[in-house]
């Protein structure tokens, strides 16, 4: 990797999720070695797995492959070094998913590719064939294969068990299972989702979806226990409707987690709504479930420009390139060395080596995270190192 950058992880590690060759669990942050020499532009963390995909396109997988999760067929349980999916080696990935146990990557060209568990159709692959006495036969997706070919894609998300993608022209199509299993029946035929046009990101939790449009609305559907679609409710809508509360507000970005939302504002304010368990939500004491999205105070000032939701913490970053981690603390998923679950937010502090190439005073900086993506139990991150000359310019 061009020196001067890293990719860092923290949080558990028995699935080898962490990538950095064993499966022990790390309450601070420690950097990715086998992706030292690699110019790593995003990552993303699933529930038991990771990847990051590189500015030459090129895609790396790690963590747990029973099902074919990390793009090859599976050897062993579980992978803790990185290792580049071959299948994809021919194309530049440019951005992925990671589901409940199966992947979505999209090309340079618009092309999308799944891999991984399929027995809801995730994949876009017909699924369960039964064999001669009746019972199912799981067919996983070992190899990434093309998905909705006739689409042009933009994006992809994954949820538990379906999948979302959104197109050129501001469209959103889905298929797989939408609810937890045995709700409706799974498609594995792409649908286009109805009433959503001009969409400009999508994001999907574990089984409730976000659309923000090119207008600052938010649409969400899908499940709604927690009060995670923002409708004021908590009853699951297969229709897209309009999240609550966020009128007038100039949002930029939005998130989800397993079972929680947020949404952000282009002067740096976030807005948390959905479970509340564990403090995921960072409001402080207040650990309850929110059916409509409220501002994160505990965040104001500090101009956050990402927030990233696992399935029960948050991290998010600042302009400055600081994280503030807040939610369930075991595993060392917050970071900064304490298991204690806690809803206030508090900064992970970014305590590697500086880059060892560095001449003279250059020595004098520090790391900045520019990416940060937040997993079942582990969270991932970018960082870059400014010198200090440097930081007063921003």
């Amino acid at each position: 990797m061009a020196s001067k950058t890293a990719v860092i992880a923290w949080g558990s590690g028995e699935d080898g999720q962490l990538g950095i060759g064993n499966n022990e669990e790390k309450e601070w942050v420690c950097t990715i070695t086998a992706l030292r020499s690699e110019n790593v532009s995003s990552v993303v963390a699933g529930s038991r797995n990771s990847l990051a995909i590189c500015e030459d396109g090129k895609l790396f997988t790690w963590g747990w492959n029973q099902r074919g999760t990390l793009g090859h067929p599976p050897e062993t349980k579980t992978e803790n070094v990185p290792s580049q999916v071959k299948a994809l080696a021919n194309v530049k990935i440019v951005q992925a998913a990671i589901g409940g146990w199966h992947c979505l990557a999209v090309d340079d060209q618009g092309r999308a590719y799944a891999w991984g568990g399929n027995e809801y159709g995730q994949c876009g692959e017909e699924p369960e064939r039964k064999d001669d006495t009746g019972r199912p036969v799981r067919r996983d997706i070992v190899i990434p294969q093309r998905c909705v070919p006739k689409l042009s894609v933009r994006q992809v998300a994954a949820g538990g068990t379906h999948s979302v993608v959104l197109t050129r022209e501001g469209h959103v199509w889905t298929w797989g299972q939408p609810w937890p299993p045995g709700d409706i029946k799974q498609i594995s035929t792409p649908v286009r989702v109805q009433g959503l046009d001009s969409v400009k990101v999508i994001t999907v939790g574990a089984f409730h979806n976000l659309a923000l449009l090119d207008d600052g609305t938010v649409m969400a559907w899908g499940n709604n226990e927690y009060g995670q679609l923002g409708t004021g409710d908590t009853q699951p809508r297969s229709q897209p409707i309009a999240v609550q509360g966020l009128y007038g507000q100039n949002l930029v970005d939005i998130a989800a987690g397993g079972w929680h939302s947020t949404a952000l504002t282009d002067d740096g304010e976030v807005y948390g709504w959905g479970r509340g368990e564990h403090g995921r939500l960072g409001f402080g004491d207040d650990k309850s479930s929110k059916m409509v999205p409220q501002r994160v105070q505990l965040l104001a000032g500090e101009d956050i420009v990402q927030v990233s939701c696992g399935g029960t913490h948050s991290v998010a970053l600042t302009r400055d390139g600081r994280m503030y981690s807040f939610g369930r603390g075991d595993h060392g998923r917050l970071g900064y060395g304490r298991k204690v679950t806690t809803g206030h937010p508090a900064e992970v502090p970014i305590n590697i080596p500086p880059p060892s190439d560095l001449s003279g005073n250059s020595a004098e900086g520090r790391w900045c995270a520019t990416l940060v993506a937040c997993g079942g139990r582990h969270t991932l991150a970018i960082v870059e190192w400014r010198e200090h000359e440097a930081d007063q310019l921003l």
